[in-house]
């Protein structure tokens, strides 16, 4: 066999292998505890969209100053959005504090054959 043949059939398998994966993607969305209703139903929208082509979604709140102080706010912020997106997605890591910025990571949900 020809060693330059060899090594075009290797490059050309590796090509067709790469081609072949699919990378997951993580977008991040980012929020405050002041965010107004109108402005967060967005956010979850954009959301929805990227569960339908089978991102993760990370939703990103972030406490400035006093608004560490309340935190709860926060909190129910979150839980409201988990709730409206529990139809298409399920949460991979529940909300958590790290510093001044709580994080939840969610999933699309499978869809049963």
């Amino acid at each position: 066999m020809d060693f330059g043949k060899y090594l075009y059939e290797l490059k050309r398998k590796e090509k067709l292998n790469v081609k072949k994966q699919h990378t997951v993607t993580v977008k991040e969305l980012r929020i405050r505890p002041k965010t107004d209703p109108h402005d967060c139903q967005t956010k979850v929208n954009h959301a929805r969209d990227f569960f339908k082509k089978g991102h993760r979604v990370q939703f990103t709140m972030m406490f400035r100053g006093r608004e560490m102080a309340h935190v709860e706010l926060g909190q129910a912020m979150m839980n409201k959005i988990i709730a409206d997106l529990e139809d298409v997605a399920k949460v991979d890591q529940p909300p958590v504090m790290m510093g001044k910025r709580m994080t939840v990571l969610m999933v699309p949900k499978q869809e049963q054959k």
